[in-house]
């Protein structure tokens, strides 16, 4: 199921009737109010969603997606206006997985949800990455630490996973940007960093395992 928050009634039509005959169910929404009704209800597979809406904004929405632990793994697409590129640097910060820019082509849509979705299937084989108490399960897509569930977005996920399959590797930012985000995504690198400081937050005292590798980027070293 695809959950679509478009306003425009005419815009919202065409997506909906694009998805459904590429094979998706999908659902519209003109509102945060209606869409998180719908949330309590239904968890989609994943949402495009306008930035511009009425009442609370489409990053506002997002921020609230990803505070909750029911919803902060929901890949999302943000739909934001042509040169609106602060809209775009700030929904990559928030955990968006990917953007479309308005006026955009249907099968451009089709396409970028279809890429979305293939980088966030979670893995069918049941997996365990673990330093200490620290666990990463693959399959279930969860983060222990010290017994205690973490709540972690996407994108911090995916760079906890690649971290702790690969200790002591120093990674570049370009290589994260390209390995986490995928190769549609020409944001800053900067974006990188904001993300390993949320993900050392929410890490504890495993945090600094990730050491900053100076000029070069990240890595993790396997003793917290």
């Amino acid at each position: 199921m695809i959950f679509c928050v478009e306003d425009d009634e005419s815009i919202q039509s065409l997506e909906l009737y694009a998805l459904r005959s590429a094979g998706f169910e999908a659902r519209g929404f003109a509102d945060g109010q209606t869409f998180f009704q719908a949330l309590r209800a239904e968890r989609p597979e994943l949402v495009i969603l306008d930035v511009m809406l009425p009442g609370e904004s489409g990053v506002d929405l997002l921020r609230r997606l990803r505070a909750f632990d029911s919803t902060c793994d929901i890949p999302v697409i943000m739909a934001t206006a042509k040169g609106a590129e602060y809209d775009k640097i700030q929904s990559l910060d928030l955990g968006a997985d990917d953007y479309l820019v308005k006026p955009f082509g249907m099968m451009e849509m089709v396409s970028r949800v279809k890429a979305v979705l293939r980088r966030c299937k979670p893995r069918q084989n049941r997996e365990i990455l673990a330093v200490g108490d620290l666990v990463v399960d693959l399959a279930e897509h969860t983060v222990m630490a010290d017994g205690v569930r973490l709540a972690l977005t996407f994108k911090e996920f995916e760079l906890l996973r690649l971290f702790l399959s690969a200790p002591g590797v120093a990674f570049t930012r370009e290589k994260l940007l390209f390995t986490i985000w995928g190769t549609e995504y020409t944001g800053e690198t900067r974006t990188v960093d904001m993300h390993i400081r949320t993900l050392r937050q929410k890490l504890g005292s495993y945090g600094s395992m990730i050491e900053t590798v100076r000029n070069v980027g990240y890595r993790l070293e396997a003793t917290p």
